[in-house]
């Protein structure tokens, strides 16, 4: 953990002054004690925090600079790179692609309200459809947009399908009765797009429930179906709050290569430069006005001398936020702002829980008892207040249902739409609509925008790099094999110069078990992963983790190597590994992790690039 990290993370911050709860009972010492935990930001005292005590006037060189130089503007690049956004809700994915320097041709929706909050926050420049994607085929949007091909697709096919939430009678998870529920197969309309368009790269979003929904039958043909359209695919986790988006949120990214292009997506995302991991909630909403239960405009003015007294509490971390993700300085008035109304029962019970507790701990550490109907034997956590000095709960849709596991910190009442939208990474110049319901719901199935640019800006790194190193043609290729300059190189040369060379190298190591693995030297190990890397370049090392338990035969006429059928023909259908190299990539990760094997070495686009020229080489003969 790099030293920047630990410093964000130093627990040697001050507690800021207890604030009243909207009912005006003070938070009590108790609960100040609570709030004192682990996980806070370091402060760093620096210039743009305001003196104490400033007022509008001497808050504005600190809040109200230009917007950050790092922002893109795909307008002002030469030749932006062109992205759709299927299923794109209320445009969290487009947002993030936009900030990453992306052109965005057309964004779809089956939603109404989704489309009508997309085009009141977007150019009218972006195509947004209402459409149902199950009858809108992609031929149609190709002919009103006049272009049969896009860089890059992303987007999230509904995730409740997914959902752990929906657990039902066992029926999303294991081998009970699997309930019906459609919105599990608009992935293949997802994948349909991908045919017609054939983008370079696709990004597609979901739940991590897919993993395991129906025994993970789901998670397995996304997968497998996507490299039957021509795609080398992972699928990696993606914790938002690393990300900067303050909230314990963890997704799961499919990623899709076009085969034909070199290079492997490696799996961690970097944060977009405007994001600090592991931003807390406090950070967050603590800026906006005191409400009451039910109370709130859902136009008004900010208070700044509140927002003032914010960062001076919390910080640069506040700042950062404030000014480069919700991007303060654009929003004209404070929108969504409105809490939605409570029963007295439950303002009582909200009164009870310590910032930071739940009603389940709250009834095993201190005995409260609590007048909510509910069973408490399955319903003890029922309510849950949230902590300044922590990430959020995950914000999801059935916020527009109730509130009662997102209570304010420090106020009697459940978060506003707007506070959600701030922990959901959306600008305060981003409008909802103003009926809570929908505005939740939008929100909730909404991808963060912090973790869409991250993800822009990896695919632009990744397509920036792939042009780059793909630059030369067959002859120089062979002019390197022929005189190799590095061990990567020398490798190739003396494994890999042709297929059948190649393949007989991995058949042999093929023939070895787990322990005659171990025993080879380096270099006769590296031999054989770079003849794998070399006949196999459609296969994404990082798949050899996660093979699942199904498998599939291929077909002789399939196989890239005739002769070779009983070492290839076996698949797993999940990584699309055969089963035969199982035990050589497990040794090649075990001497990845323990340092034995460079990144390179390990994911050695030297191999697969001269394996993807092989290839084309015996396909135009």
């Amino acid at each position: 953990m790099s030293k920047e990290r630990e410093e964000r993370r130093s627990p040697n911050r001050r507690v800021s002054d207890r604030q009243p709860l909207a009912d005006g009972s003070p938070i009590t010492a108790s609960a100040r004690t609570h709030a004192a935990g682990t996980g806070r930001i370091g402060v760093r005292r620096s210039n743009p925090v305001p003196p104490h005590g400033a007022g509008p006037e001497t808050r504005a060189p600190a809040l109200h600079d230009a917007a950050p130089p790092y922002r893109v503007d795909a307008e002002n690049s030469p030749t932006p790179l062109t992205c759709l956004d299927l299923f794109c809700g209320c445009g969290g994915f487009s947002l993030g692609m936009e900030r990453a320097g992306f052109r965005v041709l057309a964004a779809i929706d089956f939603n109404e309200e989704a489309i009508l909050t997309f085009k009141a926050n977007f150019s009218t420049d972006i195509l947004a459809l209402r459409k149902d994607l199950t009858k809108f085929p992609p031929e149609t949007l190709a002919a009103n947009l006049g272009v049969n091909h896009v860089d890059v697709i992303v987007g999230g096919p509904p995730c409740q399908g997914f959902s752990t939430a929906r657990q039902r009678d066992g029926a999303n998870h294991g081998e009970r009765r699997l309930i019906h529920d459609a919105r599990r197969h608009l992935y293949r309309e997802f994948l349909r797009y991908v045919e017609h368009f054939q983008p370079r790269i696709f990004v597609m979003e979901n739940v991590l429930g897919i993993r395991s929904a129906a025994g993970g039958e789901y998670f397995t043909a996304v997968q497998k179906e996507a490299r039957q359209l021509g795609y080398r695919v992972h699928g990696q986790i993606e914790d938002a709050w690393e990300l900067g988006v303050p909230q314990k949120r963890r997704r799961q990214l499919f990623i899709g290569v076009r085969a034909d292009l070199p290079g492997y997506f490696l799996p961690e995302l970097k944060p977009a430069p405007r994001a600090e991991p592991r931003t807390c909630l406090g950070a967050a909403i603590g800026d906006l006005p005191i409400l009451r239960a039910g109370g709130g405009e859902d136009e008004r003015e900010y208070d700044f001398c509140r927002r003032v007294t914010h960062v001076e509490r919390q910080g640069d971390t506040a700042l950062n936020y404030l000014r480069h993700v919700l991007e303060i300085d654009r929003a004209a008035k404070l929108t969504n702002h409105v809490a939605r109304p409570h029963s007295q029962r439950d303002l009582r019970d909200f009164a009870r829980l310590k910032e930071g507790e739940n009603s389940k701990e709250a009834l095993r550490d201190r005995g409260v008892e609590f007048e909510f109907p509910y069973d408490k034997s399955h319903f003890k956590d029922r309510y849950t207040r949230q902590s300044r000095w922590h990430p959020c709960s995950t914000i999801v849709a059935h916020l527009s249902k109730d509130g009662l596991m997102f209570i304010h910190p420090t106020q009697n009442r459940s978060l506003t739409p707007r506070e959600a939208a701030r922990v959901q990474s959306f600008p305060d110049w981003f409008r909802f609509p103003k009926a809570r319901t929908h505005a939740f719901r939008l929100i909730g199935n909404a991808v963060p925008p912090l973790i869409a640019e991250a993800v822009g800006l990896a695919v632009k790194e990744f397509l920036s790099e792939g042009a780059h190193s793909s630059r030369g043609n067959e002859a120089q290729f062979k002019s390197e094999i022929r005189n190799p300059k590095s061990e990567i190189q020398r490798s190739l040369l003396t494994s890999a110069a042709t297929r059948k060379d190649a393949a007989r190298e991995l058949e042999r190591l093929a023939g070895l078990d787990r322990r005659e693995l171990r025993a080879l030297p380096a270099e006769e190990f590296l031999r054989g992963w770079h003849a794998l890397l070399f006949l196999f370049p459609g296969l994404h090392p990082d798949n050899a983790l996660d093979h699942g338990h199904e498998y599939e035969e291929i077909s002789s006429d399939q196989l890239p190597l005739p002769g070779y059928g009983e070492l290839l023909a076996k698949r797993f259908a999940r990584s699309g590994w055969p089963v035969a190299l199982e035990f050589i990539a497990d040794e090649a990760w075990r001497r990845f992790k323990s340092g034995r094997m460079s990144a390179r070495k390990f994911y050695c686009v030297e191999a697969q690039r001269a394996g993807l020229a092989a290839f084309k080489a015996v396909r135009e003969r």
